[in-house]
């Protein structure tokens, strides 16, 4: 990443989550964040360029019109394929994250009092991963 901060889109319908979970990372780590209230705005910024996305799975639960979270999630995919995005929601169901998984999420996490560590491991896995195509693209390129 040369040294640039992480852009990270968060998207929560809930103003308070979304605020504390920002927050958590602005004080733990080195991101460029943006916020968002709904699935239709984190769409309509996409060309801000996010190098990954926290997207809530029930973006619908305050604005019943609004995008759910999966719609949002196969939006972006429908965009940009490469962006990484993480599903969050308070649905601890494995069917829940096995539907978001086919609807290619990088990853699930369950909000809980555990959820912004796991979701710090998630951006540290992403950006290795990152890393090492770079590393393979390269070596590859010269042989």
């Amino acid at each position: 990443m040369n040294n640039e901060k992480i852009k990270l889109f968060l998207v929560d319908d809930d103003a308070f989550y979304l605020k504390s979970l920002e927050i958590d990372f602005l004080e733990r780590a080195d991101f460029s964040i943006e916020t968002y209230s709904s699935g239709e705005l984190c769409i309509e910024n996409l060309s801000h360029c996010p190098d990954i996305i926290v997207l809530d799975y029930y973006l619908d639960s305050i604005d019943k019109t609004a995008m759910n979270g999966l719609e949002t999630l196969d939006k972006i995919k429908a965009s940009n394929p490469n962006i990484p995005v993480v599903m969050l929601s308070s649905q601890d169901k494995i069917d829940v994250a096995i539907e978001c998984m086919h609807h290619q999420a990088f990853d699930y996490v369950v909000k809980s009092e555990t959820a912004f560590m796991r979701l710090q491991k998630i951006i540290t896995s992403i950006f290795r991963f990152k890393k090492m195509q770079k590393e393979l693209s390269w070596y590859m390129d010269r042989m």
